[in-house]
């Protein structure tokens, strides 16, 4: 009874500290702190299975929900000249991380963006940096390094061709494929 109680405890003070890294928002290697934010697309890693056993490692509804919804976040923005991931997207990054442990045959290719704004070089380099942050931050959870792949397209692969603000942001991106 008492070896429980210990393990009970212990386990407690494991997740704390997991919960207490996890929302450290002072991340020197990550770079600077930002209110990134992120999107939705869609990605394979369902829950459910044809054979009729339970694929969600005990998971409530409401913590499958969590996950699913993680993992539907394949594009993750930056605000302007940063490459530091918000805290939503860590919080996303988390399930993938997950995802591509419990899938080892699986790869990502993490594409970095970046605004027009710039020299072309260094839009390259901060596509570049940003692809890296989402690379490291899942390496960081365990994911082998041959799962992931980086590349930047830099100003190149615009997803609004528009001059404002709002143009600006929905292209400082990395996206999960």
């Amino acid at each position: 009874m008492q070896t429980q109680n210990v393990f009970k405890v212990g386990m407690a003070v494991l997740l704390t500290l997991t919960l207490a890294a996890c929302a450290s928002s002072d991340t020197e290697d990550m770079g600077d702190a930002d209110t990134g934010m992120t999107s939705s697309s869609s990605t394979s890693g369902g829950s459910a299975s044809s054979s009729g056993v339970d694929t969600n490692g005990g998971l409530s509804a409401a913590q499958v929900r969590e996950r699913d919804n993680a993992l539907a976040m394949t594009v993750f923005y930056f605000e302007f000249d940063r490459s530091d991931l918000s805290a939503e997207a860590r919080a996303a990054l988390v399930h993938h991380a997950n995802y591509l442990k419990e899938n080892p045959s699986r790869r990502y290719r993490l594409e970095g963006h970046a605004d027009e704004r710039g020299t072309r070089e260094y839009n390259l380099a901060l596509g570049e940096r940003r692809a890296q942050a989402v690379e490291r931050y899942l390496q960081v959870q365990g994911v082998s390094s041959n799962q992931l792949e980086t590349i930047s397209y830099g100003e190149e692969n615009s997803v609004d061709p528009g001059t404002t603000e709002a143009a600006y942001a929905r292209n400082r991106r990395v996206e999960i494929h």
